[in-house]
């Protein structure tokens, strides 16, 4: 599931409480996702466990693999399933 999909199905205080969880704002959530910006190497880390992995750092990060590359062959184990 995407980030803006995921926030969308909750309701705004959910989205706050998230956006905190996860040490930002979504107000910069909202600006990432609309502008394209990659978010940071961290936030994608909180948000893939705080949304107890509906967004992974995969769906966050087209360069996934150069940031997490243990996560290449578990990327590719969850293909084949």
């Amino acid at each position: 599931m995407n980030l803006r999909t995921f926030l969308n199905s909750m309701k705004p205080a959910e989205q706050a409480e998230f956006a905190r969880r996860c040490d930002t704002s979504i107000a910069y959530l909202r600006k990432a996702i609309s502008s394209r910006q990659p978010l940071r190497v961290a936030l994608c880390v909180d948000i893939e466990r705080e949304s107890g992995r509906l967004v992974t750092r995969q769906e966050l990060r087209a360069d996934w693999a150069r940031l997490w590359p243990e996560l290449i062959s578990a990327n590719a184990d969850a293909s084949l399933a």
